[in-house]
């Protein structure tokens, strides 16, 4: 345990040593914000509601998002399949812990850096603009919320190091993962709250994993879900996350079998 939170320590400094490439990414998070909350804020009637929300809670909603997403959607995983590509694997194979651990880990420190500095600019962007937001004040409601970003973290860490196995097969990974994960941020909610889709669409995306990484979690915390929801929403959010541990597992294996390290 000593080893894998002295890898999450180093990838802040890794992130440090890169500013420029970590700053880029945060002016992209604050302009996707503004953009998305002028809009809702527009098309939102004062003391009225649109698609079931009222002000309040559509602007909290948007800011949930960017929260959540900071939390979730950031990672490391690409980096998996350079390694794979270039033959470095083959120096993590031999080095005392579990590659996916490792990696799990640089992710932890990933979103933890990102976190912090998405707490700055929400808490800048409040101060500024003092939106109205709705507080959640139900403990169960917050404890529930908390844990359903959890599984979302761990969602995406096996979907994304799934992605990045691609490269035992191919060296083509950042093309997939950037149309992949375009699509996700949709699917996940990061733009508008799922449930003001049609019922079928709804009850369609319910079945997948993709609204588990980001409105499934919002959705808790606003009080969105009846009892039976939210067991049935943790149910399916469970399912996913055992069915994507085993595919990882056995995508692992079978890429083991093929990998070569002809970088090295």
């Amino acid at each position: 345990m000593k080893l894998y939170f002295q890898v999450a320590k180093n990838t802040w400094d890794e992130m440090l040593t890169y500013r420029f490439n970590f700053v880029m990414w945060r002016v992209r998070n604050v302009l996707q914000l503004l953009t998305v909350y002028y809009l809702w804020l527009a098309v939102t009637p004062q003391n009225g509601q649109i698609f079931g929300y009222n002000r309040p809670l559509i602007l909290t909603y948007v800011l949930g998002a960017t929260l959540v997403g900071s939390i979730v959607f950031s990672t490391r995983t690409q980096e998996m399949g350079d390694n794979i590509n270039n033959g470095d694997l083959s120096q993590f194979l031999i080095r005392p812990f579990r590659y996916l651990g490792y990696w799990f880990a640089r992710d932890i420190g990933d979103k933890l850096f990102n976190l912090s500095f998405a707490v700055g600019e929400l808490a800048i962007f409040f101060l500024i603009l003092h939106p109205s937001l709705f507080l959640q004040t139900n403990i169960a409601f917050l404890l529930l919320t908390i844990l359903a970003v959890l599984l979302a973290v761990v969602m995406n860490f096996f979907i994304g190091s799934l992605l990045g196995m691609i490269a035992f097969w191919s060296p083509e990974v950042w093309a997939p993962r950037f149309i992949f994960f375009t699509l996700v941020s949709f699917f996940a909610g990061g733009l508008f709250p799922l449930d003001i889709l049609p019922i079928t669409l709804q009850r369609i995306f319910a079945l997948l994993p993709f609204s588990y990484l980001g409105y499934f979690p919002i959705a808790i915390y606003l009080g969105k879900f009846s009892s039976t929801q939210l067991v049935q929403g943790f149910c399916i959010a469970i399912l996913w996350s055992i069915l994507l541990y085993i595919l990882l597992s056995v995508v692992w294996r079978k890429g083991l079998k093929i990998y070569s390290s002809e970088g090295n």
